[in-house]
């Protein structure tokens, strides 16, 4: 388990990954460095970067792109900025690693350079889901692993709690299963399953079930399912917010009396729509391999960049890797 000394050591930023990359990539960095004083690395062509300000650059000549298939591009581009990123935190130049480029890409580069924490059968990625008040909870797994065994599934509830008390200081996260009924009879025979082991795991504050409709509620500080429920289940909240937001701004924009309702009720709504911006959330963490891995929406822009490369640096200065393995730790 490697978790390398935080004095001096960079975050290594894929320069290259994700929709708005360069340009937005590098102010994001730019951005840490100089309002936050972490140090950065960026990771990518130095030919294609432009102004980097002084920021120290590790050459990468390939890029994986959003639509590549995975696997194959981290075995066929090993000079990739993904794959040099996940490199430069394994060998110890780097104290993590943050990209927006293709999620999969990320993941696996992750995995295959980083290594898997002893006895994590699967990797998991955990992304924050805003809550009207007080810290996000998490949402795990999001996407890495369609298919999951109970076994997995009680995995991910370990590691939620871990990375739930390390990002947000909960002493003693309450964990749910995410299932189609609050009572233990309901669900998948899997989730049926990991519901009677996690009653009888010692060392997590098991809740029981939580609907799809809890989710925004809070009701558990994390929320476990497989990464085909998950992805389902956060797509979905996006997409309703993002349309009830649309639908909000243009009943705003009617006549005269709208938008004079608007400048009476937006100075209250704006504090609300800010829990839910993604830019302020830092991205989403994989969990369960040899460092800290920090995946940042496609379509980030500088300050969510910013946002994910104070998350990670925060994360592994805190010993993160090392709160996890000690999660998934046979008694």
């Amino acid at each position: 388990m490697a978790e390398p000394a935080a004095d001096g050591l960079p975050v290594a930023v894929d320069a290259m990954g994700g929709d708005r990359a360069p340009g937005e990539v590098v102010a994001g960095a730019q951005q840490a460095v100089h309002e936050l004083g972490i140090p950065v690395v960026l990771v990518g062509d130095p030919a294609r970067l432009g102004d980097v300000g002084g920021l120290p650059v590790l050459a990468a000549s390939e890029v994986i792109a959003m639509d590549e298939d995975p696997a194959q591009g981290v075995r066929r581009k090993k000079d990739s900025s993904l794959v040099r990123a996940a490199e430069a935190v394994r060998d110890g130049r780097a104290l993590a690693m943050v990209s927006a480029g293709n999620t999969g890409a990320a993941m696996a580069s992750a995995l295959l350079r980083m290594g898997r924490l002893p006895g994590v059968v699967r990797p998991a990625i955990a992304t924050p889901i805003p809550r009207a008040a007080g810290v996000p909870s998490i949402l795990l797994d999001a996407g890495a692993n369609a298919e999951c065994s109970a076994a997995m599934l009680v995995q991910f509830a370990q590691m939620g709690a871990a990375y739930a008390s390390a990002r947000y200081r909960l002493d003693d996260p309450a964990v749910a299963l995410l299932s189609i009924g609050e009572e233990k009879s309901k669900g998948t025979p899997t989730v049926k399953e990991a519901h009677a082991l996690l009653t009888e795991l010692p060392g997590i504050r098991f809740i029981g079930n939580v609907e799809g409709r809890d989710l925004l509620r809070g009701v558990a500080d994390v929320v476990v399912t497989d990464g085909f429920t998950g992805n389902v289940a956060l797509k979905a909240l996006e997409g309703s917010l993002r349309f009830f937001m649309d639908t909000l701004l243009a009943v705003f924009d009617v006549d005269d009396a709208t938008k004079a309702a608007a400048e009476v009720l937006l100075p209250h709504l704006l504090p609300v729509a800010a829990r839910f911006d993604p830019d302020a959330t830092g991205g989403a963490m994989l969990l369960g391999v040899d460092g800290v891995c920090v995946i940042s929406h496609g379509s980030s822009s500088a300050r969510a960049i910013t946002s994910a490369i104070e998350v990670a640096h925060d994360l592994a200065t805190a010993g993160l890797v090392r709160q996890l393995a000690r999660a998934v730790r046979p008694a």
